[in-house]
This record gives C-alpha cells, structure tokens and sequence, in this order.
C-alpha cells in the first residue's frame, strides 16, 4: 500500500504518558479509504492510546501522524480552519458513554457538535431528526442522558459522532459491558456503515465479532508494538499467535 493510498497514515509513533509510562513503541499503520480494522491486543497494549493519537487527542513524542494527506500536530490543530476540517471528518466513540455525553437532554448530546461546527439551525435540527431516527431513539430525544441505561447511553453517544457524517469512525472497546442484545445491535450497525462506505478503526480483544466488523486485523503485543496483521479468519486461526499476546 502506498503512503498516496492512505486516509489516515501513523509512521513509527512512539508515545508515554507522562514520560515514563510506554504506550506505544515505534507503531506504524496505514488505513485506506474504507476500510474496516481491527486494533486487537490485550489491556494495556496502546489501542486506546493510538485511537486517541488518530483522533488528535494526543501527539507522538517520536514518529509522525497524518490524515486525509496533511500532518496532524498540536500546531495545526490550533488554527481554527484545519481543526473544524479535521474535526467534521474523523469521529471518536469512547469506551464508557459518560465520558463522551454530558448535555441535559438527548437531542441537545446529538446536536452540539454540528451547532458547534457553526451549522445552520435549520439543518442541524434535521440532521438531528435523522440521526434519531436511524438509531431509533427518537423516544429519548427529551430525556436526559445521565438518565438512560448503558445501551442507551451508547446509542446517544454514537449518535452525537454520526450526525457529523464523518468519513472516519474510531471506536474504542465499542462491545464492552453491553447486553448481549445491545452488542449485537452495535456489531451490525458497524458493519452497516462499512458497507455505507465509512472508514473504520475499532479497538477490541472480542475475537468474536471480527468477521463481522474488520477486513483487517492488526496485532498489538504487550510490548506496546504491532507485531502482525492478518485477515479475522488468518488471525482466529493462529492460535500461537493469540497466545502470545495474551488473547487466548
């Protein structure tokens, strides 16, 4: 694959909270226009680390990051024009809901980011409408989100990133402490916007549901480095593999 080819592209990353505790150790990932991957390792690998770095949360004390062709830095996300351009594009689920939904009412969560984005009223109401709809919570449009039960937190909080229509979706850990019937609610709709067209990166160590929602799989060791990549059946196939990262 070609650096041209790449939507987003990491090149030998190295990053450490608070300068001391490695995270992620020379990591490279190139992710092309529609593709579905799998960031898969045991806790504490750095898949929520590179999540956060894809997403310009945080920047590699070593390497470099770019996306849709320009280099992401703490510089350029300070001018105003390159972050709304950046920020309408890649979307971020959290792990846990309440980190991610924090306005009184569900249709207030779902419309701040586009009113954000300088959006006429007129179209973030609509597209507010829509994204209810499409999630079918239009029943929770006037509750408030601390609230709703876990599930339905999740949807709010999916909501809020797909009403921007971001080419990029990230979602960290999206299966975790869901009901079973919720989980496979979430594990459908991912493969849906695959399918839609969106581009997705997704941090999970559920084996289950990779041939569902990755073309692609890439293999974190505890040492914070990829060590493989594989196709979900090529990876579930490997069982010296997964044992050596602790997934099995």
């Amino acid at each position: 694959m070609s650096s041209a080819d790449a939507l987003l592209e990491v090149e030998d990353a190295s990053y450490a909270y608070l300068e001391r505790f490695r995270a992620l150790d020379g990591v490279s990932l190139r992710v092309t226009r529609g593709e579905k991957v799998a960031l898969i390792g045991a806790n504490g690998c750095g898949k929520s680390t590179l999540l956060k770095l894809l997403d310009g949360l945080l920047f590699p004390d070593a390497g470099r990051y770019a996306a849709f062709g320009e280099a992401v830095t703490e510089d350029n996300l300070e001018d105003e024009q390159y972050n709304a351009g950046f920020r309408s594009r890649i979307g971020f689920v959290f792990q846990n809901s309440d980190a991610q939904v924090f306005s009184p009412t569900v249709r207030e969560e779902i419309a701040f980011g586009p009113l954000n984005m300088g959006m006429a009223t007129e179209e973030v109401e609509q597209r507010v409408d829509d994204t209810l709809a499409m999630l079918d919570i239009d029943h929770l449009a006037d509750r408030a989100p601390h609230q709703l039960s876990g599930g339905e937190k999740k949807r709010v909080a999916i909501a809020s990133v797909l009403v921007m229509n971001p080419e990029v979706i990230l979602f960290d850990e999206p299966t975790a402490a869901l009901d079973p019937r919720t989980q496979q609610w979430l594990v459908e709709l991912i493969a849906e916007l695959g399918r839609g067209g969106k581009t997705i990166v997704m941090a999970t160590h559920d084996l289950d549901v990779l041939d569902l929602v990755a073309d692609r799989c890439v293999v974190f060791s505890e040492a914070h480095s990829i060590v493989a990549e594989a196709t979900p059946h090529e990876l579930l196939s490997n069982l010296g593999l997964l044992r050596s990262v602790n997934l099995v």
